[in-house]
């Protein structure tokens, strides 16, 4: 039976891959949000309502009185929000989805693989910690009064439009020009990237399932690559030479201290996932698009618009002065 689903958001790098699907299985979708994206098209076959995710009274106007199946806020960032979507939502949905995150698992990670049953705390950065306390305020929910809430952590899910490595377009820039890039730690902590269309499987399998209420589930690849595998396959598909400069994390955390808590709480450690929790609940769910074939997605959506080609003078002038500073 089709599901009447809202997302707040909807046309981002998590949301649009799953967007585009229930409009194709044939789902009741809307879409809430600013209508500004001019990365990718809209969704063909949803309903679009304006509004502003960060404004109560701006979503309480667009919704009106309408009730609906599913709710996912991908646009919620603070316990305040989630408390927020609460008041709006409860008793009008059977079941609201809350895109939480990955990077709330410990840091550093005791045990892995990781599963659902890791522990939250990451002391390294605020984005997570506040990802934590809106889970904390949907568990209390959920148990008080039945708030029939989801959890959903993604790790790094990308799509073509993002660059996943330290720099973005600027190190791919910087690799086809012939320059050394930094890359953080000694390159061989493990990381894991999730093609959208990948994760789209699983959150829309999710989505309507009685069995996914009350419960948390992290989405990921099975695939887990070194960090100098990750760039090496950049620079493969960019046709450029790779020539790392490793750097430790806290020294990059100390030059480029935008891109630290993001660095020290989530990419300076081995991140490796046990998906068998997803995959009861979807038994369809398999992570199928390999990074390689994803770095050349990326690549060649760039190389598409050199607009889209966008290189950082002063992050580009900042890795200079690293590698000056720290390499050999």
């Amino acid at each position: 039976m089709a599901l009447r689903v809202l997302f707040i958001g909807g046309n981002g790098i998590i949301s649009s891959a799953t967007s585009a699907r229930l409009v194709e299985r044939g789902d009741e979708l809307t879409l809430l949000n600013r209508g500004m994206s001019r990365l990718r098209p809209s969704i063909v076959g949803a309903r679009h309502l304006t509004g502003d995710a960060s404004d109560e009274a701006s979503i309480a106007a667009a919704i009106g009185d309408e009730v609906f199946d599913v709710v996912v806020d991908f646009l919620a960032f603070s316990p305040e929000q989630v408390e927020r979507d609460i008041r709006l939502f409860e008793g009008r949905c059977r079941q609201f989805v809350y895109i939480s995150s990955a990077s709330a698992y410990q840091k550093p990670v005791a045990r892995l693989p990781i599963t659902e049953s890791t522990p939250l705390r990451n002391p390294y950065w605020q984005y997570s910690r506040d990802k934590i306390a809106g889970e904390d305020v949907l568990v209390a929910a959920y148990r008080d009064r039945g708030f029939p809430m989801t959890i959903i952590r993604p790790s790094h899910t990308y799509d073509a439009t993002s660059v996943p490595l330290l720099g973005g377009w600027t190190a791919v820039d910087r690799m086809r020009r012939g320059l050394p890039v930094v890359v953080h730690g000694d390159g061989t902590s493990l990381w894991t990237m999730t093609h959208t269309r990948d994760f789209a499987v699983a959150l829309s399998g999710l989505l309507g399932n009685d069995r996914a209420v009350g419960e948390a589930f992290h989405i990921t690849s099975d695939e887990a690559l070194t960090w100098t595998a990750l760039f090496e396959l950049f620079a493969q598909a960019a046709g450029a030479e790779f020539r790392p400069v490793y750097v430790a994390s806290e020294a990059i955390a100390r030059e480029l201290p935008d891109q630290g808590p993001g660095l020290l709480g989530d990419k300076a450690h081995s991140v490796v996932f046990d998906n068998a929790k997803v995959k009861a609940l979807v038994p369809e769910y398999r992570a199928v698009t390999p990074f390689w074939r994803g770095a050349r997605e990326i690549v060649d959506w760039h190389d598409a618009d050199a607009s889209r080609q966008v290189v950082d003078p002063a992050l580009d002038a900042a890795f200079d002065r690293i590698i000056r500073r720290y390499g050999p």
